[in-house]
């Protein structure tokens, strides 16, 4: 047991990342039947989607699981009222200042967990009022911080600067990234592109063998002027870049990306036109597996580096 495990109630301070596209209810059941932490991902649900995930994920497991909210989401009142109306007790926020919801989730005895890319924001989140961070380094896939901060540079800082418990994110998909994380000052992981990779993820079956595929380099962070977003090279990808380079305008970009991109690739499997979202990790992934096995093997793999850590004298 450690700070994590105890406060969200599982057996591993495993943390499966909410994913658009690829995080419904069978991929957080499944994670949370592991012994994990699955999370639903509303950023790519309309309400009546996210309710109708949030009973079949009650029926498929009777561990807990959580509610991942990106808080500029359009409809996100709606999202709240849901959320509380089914009594779901973890929420991980995103993409906003949790300010203006985590006294709400808290009135309600909701877990509530915030997404940081920088110290700086982690400190106010803990001023909100949420019960841990997640600190999460550029490597992720995704949507991403400006700051450009490496989850390896990044733990150390957010540990020093918030006193409440710490999960790492970005780069982390094995037993010893997680065990890495836990040195620098992490309680916990959260792990996105493996978790895509797996059996239960709704992505489509396209795009997990495209994150198989990947090779080291094959990711890149773009559309900054935007939002910047860790995408999988393909010809959507060469087509930004290209526009990039010719110094396109926020706007332009903006008609370039147009509406349904992330869907088109990552759940429809338009693997050229699509946009591909996924981790600097994808190059590590060499096979899809269920979440079960997934993170067995991540247990398995830490519980070695531990001990061979300990054997290593100076």
């Amino acid at each position: 047991m450690n700070i994590i495990t105890n406060l969200l109630n599982i057996k591993y301070p495993i943390i499966q990342a909410g994913m658009v596209w690829c995080s419904g209810w069978k991929l957080a059941s499944a994670v949370s039947n592991a012994g994990g932490l699955g999370l639903i991902g509303a950023g790519s649900m309309h309400p009546e989607l996210l309710l109708e995930h949030i009973k079949k994920c009650k029926d498929a497991t009777n561990k807990p699981f959580g509610v991942n909210v990106p808080l500029l989401y359009p409809q996100i009142d709606d999202i709240v009222d849901i959320i509380i109306k089914e009594n779901v007790k973890i929420v991980f926020t995103s993409a906003g200042s949790p300010a203006k919801y985590t006294g709400r989730f808290k009135e309600n005895c909701i877990t509530v967990v915030h997404v940081v890319a920088s110290a700086k924001f982690a400190k106010k989140s803990e001023d909100a009022g949420v019960d841990a961070i997640v600190a999460e380094g550029f490597e992720a896939g995704g949507h991403n911080g400006i700051e450009e901060t490496t989850t390896m540079t990044l733990i150390p800082l957010v540990r020093k600067s918030v006193s409440i418990p710490v999960i790492a994110a970005g780069g982390i998909a094995t037993g010893s990234g997680m065990a890495a994380a836990f040195a620098l000052g992490a309680d916990g992981v959260q792990i996105g592109s493996r978790f895509a990779a797996s059996v239960e993820s709704s992505a489509h079956p396209s795009f997990k063998q495209k994150i198989v595929e990947a090779g080291e380099g094959d990711t890149k962070l773009m559309m900054k002027k935007l939002v910047p977003v860790r995408l999988l090279k393909n010809k959507f990808f060469e087509d930004v870049q290209k526009a990039e380079d010719n110094c396109i305008t926020s706007n332009e970009l903006r008609e370039l990306l147009g509406k349904g991109r992330a869907k088109k690739g990552m759940f429809e499997g338009e693997m050229d036109n699509g946009e591909l979202e996924i981790g600097q990790i994808a190059a590590y992934i060499n096979s899809i597996k269920s979440a079960k096995e997934i993170i067995e093997e991540i247990v398995s793999e830490f519980n070695s580096v531990k001990e061979n850590l300990r054997r290593i004298e100076f």
